[in-house]
């Protein structure tokens, strides 16, 4: 990989960085933001939960619309906006204006996503694709696990405008890095909005949509209430929660590593085997979960594989659907959002009506059905799967 490439895919990643820790980071401020705009924690949730439904809508659209333009304008576009969401929602005080500062940079969170792990896959070879697209992803897991507790932190020290300023401030760093460094990259090969399109026909298509639907809701549909499992289960004091929390995104970033070799060496072995470990993981969990020092051990290793399981869901859906790579991409943020969506919906139940050591069943009803998806989807287009991994 040249420096030139090396450099692209750290300006994408920085990018990814800030646009999934300007999602996820007001989740440590919440308390703070309901205080702000004088609403209950449940409606300030709505910047959360709103965010996520909107990018879930647009993940197939709008990296579609946007797939023809030239590639750097479409990374400024969307950087700008949410450049300019984050500024606004610093200096309003108004909920609903605060409410619009988040849906509207929602709408257009998949493109810039989308773009770069096909930017990313585009620039290397073929075979090295899986690697640079897994260090896209240590920017996805670091937005996921730096941003909220830098958030928390910066509140509780400074300002809560000053925590919303640490948003902006990521985001127009990758801005600015896009313009001087990101080379103009004009869609050489327009593929038509039809042909894009068209991958909706192919049974391949929809077999690797739920399964990765599946596979991340037995991701987060276990992990959405680790903390209160830890609390609950494991009796760890806030503290000890916290460390506990930031072991598993730290294991998270190291699974993205580990899974860039794994799907460039044995993509198809990798796929199949990563349902079966994490359920002996959860049995573990289930098993040993009351113990603090075991409890330690299975985070460290859930959160790899977790890692492991983002690359995972990307690398099957695009596989699919090399074809057209940004509406797949798409595709992948929206199967990915659905399935942690459905996974914590049914969590909640399952803890509601066994208690929360059962969480878990949610994980393994979910990983038996991806396993079938992905089987099937093997059996079927075993010949073309494997030609598609080689």
């Amino acid at each position: 990989m040249g420096k030139q490439n090396k450099l692209l895919i750290m300006i994408l990643t920085i990018g990814v960085f800030g646009i999934i820790n300007t999602e996820m980071g007001v989740i440590g401020i919440l308390p703070a933001l309901a205080d702000h705009f004088s609403v209950s924690v449940s409606k300030a949730g709505l910047l959360v939960s709103l965010f996520a439904l909107v990018i879930a809508v647009s993940g197939p659209t709008m990296p579609l619309f946007f797939s023809g333009f030239d590639r750097k304008k479409v990374m400024l576009i969307v950087l700008g906006v949410f450049i300019i969401g984050n500024v606004v929602a610093i200096y309003t005080i108004n909920f609903t204006v605060a409410l619009a500062a988040r849906v509207v940079p929602a709408l257009f969170h998949p493109i810039y996503c989308s773009l770069a792990f096909s930017v990313a896959a585009a620039s290397v070879r073929k075979e090295e694709a899986p690697k640079a697209v897994a260090k896209v992803f240590i920017g996805v897991s670091a937005g996921m696990v730096i941003g909220v507790p830098v958030a928390s932190f910066i509140a509780s020290t400074f300002s809560l405008q000053m925590a919303m300023l640490f948003f902006a401030v990521v985001n127009i760093i990758a801005f600015i890095a896009t313009i001087l460094f990101v080379p103009s990259m004009p869609v050489k090969e327009k593929v038509s909005y039809g042909s894009q399109l068209a991958i909706l026909k192919k049974l391949i298509t929809w077999q690797s949509i739920i399964a990765v639907i599946f596979l991340n809701s037995a991701i987060f549909g276990v992990y959405s209430y680790l903390a209160e499992y830890l609390g609950a289960v494991t009796a760890l004091s806030s503290g000890a929660i916290t460390i506990m929390l930031t072991v598993f995104g730290g294991a998270n970033i190291i699974g993205n590593i580990t899974a860039g070799k794994l799907l460039t060496k044995s993509p198809l072995k990798t796929v199949i085997a990563f349902p079966f470990l994490l359920g002996a993981v959860y049995i573990l969990l289930f098993l040993f979960g009351q113990f603090s020092i075991p409890m330690a051990f299975i985070t460290l290793i859930w959160g790899i594989l977790a890692g492991v399981g983002g690359n995972i869901n990307q690398y099957w859906i695009m596989s699919s659907s090399p074809e057209a790579p940004d509406f797949a991409n798409g595709l992948f943020i929206s199967a990915c959002n659905l399935g942690t969506t459905i996974g914590a919906a049914a969590g909640g139940l399952f803890i509601a009506q066994l208690g929360i050591q059962y969480v878990i069943l949610v994980g393994f009803l979910s990983l038996i059905f991806g396993s079938i998806s992905i089987l099937l989807r093997n059996y079927k287009y075993s010949s073309k799967t494997n030609q598609l991994a080689g």
